[in-house]
C-alpha cells in the first residue's frame, strides 16, 4: 500500500514497535501521513504492508536490548504497539526501551489493569482474567513506562473500524467505568498516540483514548 503526504506539523522521528500488527499498522501509517520520518520494527519487516519515502523497516524483537537500542537515539519518539501473547516480552520491551534512551516513549497498555484498576471498577474483572499469567507483565511494562517519564495509553476493548470523529482523550481523573461494550477502534486509539507524540499531555501518566 503506497501512502500518500499530508504537510507535517512538526516532522517528528518516530519508532513504532510491533509495526506489522493492526495497531503498529494504524500507527505507522497515520504518522507517515502526518508528514513524520517513520522507523517500522517488527520481526518480520516484510508484513508492513506500507511503502514510503519516510518510512524505514527494520527487523528487530524486542527481547533484544542491543537490537533495539540500534534503532532507538536521543532525538526520537517511541510508539509502541505490543500486544500481551507471550509473558514476559511487554517488559523486556519497556526496560530495552528505556535503557535507550529516547526523548519519549509513548506505550499501549490495557483499560483495568494497575494504574487504572481503581478507575475501571468492576467491570475489568473480565479482562483481567482473560490476561491470566500475563497480567503482572503488562503492569509491570506500564510501570517501567511511567518511572520514565513516558505515557502508557490504557485502551479498553480494541476494534477494527476507521477513526471515531468524536475521539477524545482523557486522564484518569475522567476515567469512565470499564464496558466490554463500549470498544475503540485501533485507528482511534493510533490517533490519540500520536496527537501525544506531537502535543505531549500526559508524560509520565495514563491516557485513555475514548471514541466519544
Amino acid at each position: 500500500m503506497l501512502i500518500g503526504v499530508l504537510p507535517s506539523v512538526s516532522g517528528m522521528n518516530l519508532i513504532v514497535l510491533a509495526a506489522s500488527g493492526r495497531t503498529g499498522l494504524a500507527l505507522t501509517r497515520q504518522a507517515l501521513e502526518r508528514g513524520h520520518t517513520v522507523t517500522a520494527v517488527a520481526r518480520d519487516p516484510q508484513r508492513v504492508g506500507l511503502e514510503h519515502a519516510s518510512l524505514r523497516k527494520v527487523a528487530g524483537d524486542v527481547s533484544d536490548p542491543a537490537g533495539i537500542a540500534a534503532v532507538v537515539d536521543a532525538g526520537s519518539v517511541v510508539l509502541s504497539g505490543l500486544g500481551t501473547e507471550v509473558p514476559g516480552v511487554l517488559l523486556d520491551g519497556a526496560k530495552a526501551v528505556v535503557a535507550a534512551g529516547p526523548a519519549r516513549i509513548i506505550w499501549l497498555g490495557a483499560y483495568g489493569t494497575g494504574p487504572s484498576a481503581e478507575a475501571a471498577g468492576e467491570g475489568a474483572a473480565v479482562l483481567v482474567r482473560y490476561l491470566g499469567d500475563r497480567l503482572p507483565d503488562k503492569v509491570a511494562a506500564d510501570t517501567t513506562v511511567l518511572a520514565a517519564g513516558g505515557t502508557v495509553f490504557h485502551a479498553g476493548v480494541l476494534a477494527d473500524g476507521p477513526e471515531s470523529p468524536d475521539r477524545r482523550t482523557v486522564g484518569l481523573d475522567a476515567a469512565p467505568p470499564f464496558d466490554l461494550r463500549a470498544s475503540v477502534s485501533r485507528e482511534t486509539v493510533a490517533a490519540a498516540m500520536l496527537d501525544e507524540a506531537e502535543t505531549p499531555r500526559f508524560p509520565g501518566a495514563v491516557a485513555l483514548p475514548l471514541a466519544a
